[in-house]
């Protein structure tokens, strides 16, 4: 049972002794206007605060909501002037507070406990199936290019290797050619491991260092230059590898010596 706040139950306290003492007004009036005595007829508007002409109206309509048309017209004075009654209240339905008073329930009960929103909208959605789908699907055109694309057109391939006479410079595939280029500056450790080791320790990182959410390049620039400094540095070394190497793997320049480059 919902408890009524202290002002409410006040305020009714209030309204239900003002009706009591209206009712009280109305019945003392009749006898003291046939008594004839005009100290009587003055009191009663002192007694009660309500105008007579509110008091005749509510009147007619309790009469008229009770079925009592002739004591809605008696009650008008006999003038020949019928009062007209207003539409009658629709009687209330629901349980009643102190003295019959209707409270609402929005005014008792605070809106935050009647108000539970289930979900909140989000700009978030699953791996799966919204990425991995996609992802699966370029997976297969990638693998279906390649497959018939490999039936039309021969790999460069070079002739039979001879252990007796190797090619000089010897140089790993283009992909392969900034760890080699990294040989020539550093030791094996440092260049095989250490440094390709750091890079994708940060790129890894990069995600939880920088969270921002926004796709704007303006708002990225942390995720932006750290991936331009990993393309550019691995850039430059896989082109010195391939067009800046000649014989001995020795540094040369390609529009003076040719160009020792096969892919």
């Amino acid at each position: 049972m919902v408890e009524i706040p202290e002002h409410l139950r006040k305020r009714a306290e209030e309204a239900r002794a003002k009706a009591e003492a209206a009712k009280a007004a109305q019945a003392g009036g009749p006898g003291a206007a046939g008594s004839g005595d005009g100290a009587s007829g003055a009191q009663q508007p002192a007694a009660s605060k309500i105008p007579p002409h509110l008091l005749e109206r509510s009147k007619a309509a309790r009469a008229q909501a009770s079925g009592g048309a002739p004591e809605a017209a008696a009650a008008s004075g006999g003038g020949g002037v019928a009062v007209a009654a207003p539409p009658a209240a629709p009687a209330a339905t629901g349980a009643t507070g102190p003295g019959g008073h209707t409270q609402r329930l929005l005014t008792v009960v605070k809106s935050g406990s009647i108000q539970d929103v289930k979900s909140k909208p989000q700009d978030k959605v699953h791996v799966w199936p919204h990425l991995l789908v996609v992802e699966f699907v370029a997976s297969l055109f990638i693998t279906a290019f390649t497959l018939i694309f490999s039936i039309f057109v021969n790999a460069p391939l070079l002739e039979l290797a001879n252990y007796n006479q190797t090619p000089n410079p010897s140089k790993a595939p283009w992909y392969f050619l900034g760890l080699q280029e990294l040989l020539t500056m550093f030791h094996p450790m440092v260049a095989g491991v250490t440094i390709p080791g750091v890079g994708l320790l940060a790129l890894m990182l990069a995600p939880y260092i920088d969270r921002n959410p926004s796709k704007k390049p303006e708002d990225r620039k942390f995720a932006i230059s750290l991936m331009t400094i990993h393309l550019m540095f691995w850039a430059v070394l896989v082109i010195i590898g391939s067009f800046f190497r000649g014989p001995g793997f020795n540094f040369v320049f390609p529009w003076q010596a040719g160009l020792f480059f096969e892919l």
